[in-house]
């Protein structure tokens, strides 16, 4: 039976450091949104765009049909999506249920200053591919959910 590894954390967490060792631990495919949705993208500022929940939805879609038909033929995936809701992470439960595969929930965790320096790290490095402002890490993180109490998980503290 398949599994799909579930990661969840906030930006700068370590996430697609920990699904990169992970997708080779497991012998996995791994789907990083962000770099699929560089490659939508074109390189260009996403926080400086209005339609950024638009594209990472679509990618997302995109992504979708790809690791589910992965799961039906026996492919373990690590979906590097961050699931930042609860709602993204029931929906992503109950597919991998439908395809008749298991999941296992990460939360990759860190301090949240340790988290902003690797994002400027990262800017630094990739130059406006996906460039996040300080005011754009501060704001979007109202919008991150937790894990509740009920979820079982696996901590991961990068």
């Amino acid at each position: 039976m398949a599994t799909a590894h579930l990661i969840h954390g906030y930006i700068g967490a370590g996430k697609t450091t920990f699904a990169s060792r992970l997708e080779l631990s497991e012998f996995a495919v791994r789907f990083t949104s962000d770099d699929w949705l560089a490659m939508v993208w074109y390189g260009t500022e996403a926080a400086a765009q209005p339609d950024v929940p638009t594209v990472h939805a679509r990618v997302e879609a995109v992504m979708l049909p790809v690791w589910t038909r992965c799961l039906t033929l026996g492919v373990d995936v690590v979906l590097d999506l961050g699931f930042w809701s609860r709602a993204s992470r029931d929906a992503a439960r109950a597919t991998v249920a439908r395809c008749g595969a298991t999941s296992r929930l990460y939360d990759v965790r860190c301090d949240v200053e340790i988290a902003w320096r690797r994002v400027e790290r990262r800017n630094h490095e990739h130059g406006p591919t996906l460039r996040m402002t300080r005011d754009t890490f501060d704001v979007l993180r109202a919008r991150f959910e937790p894990l509740e109490s009920d979820e079982n998980h696996i901590l991961v503290e990068t």
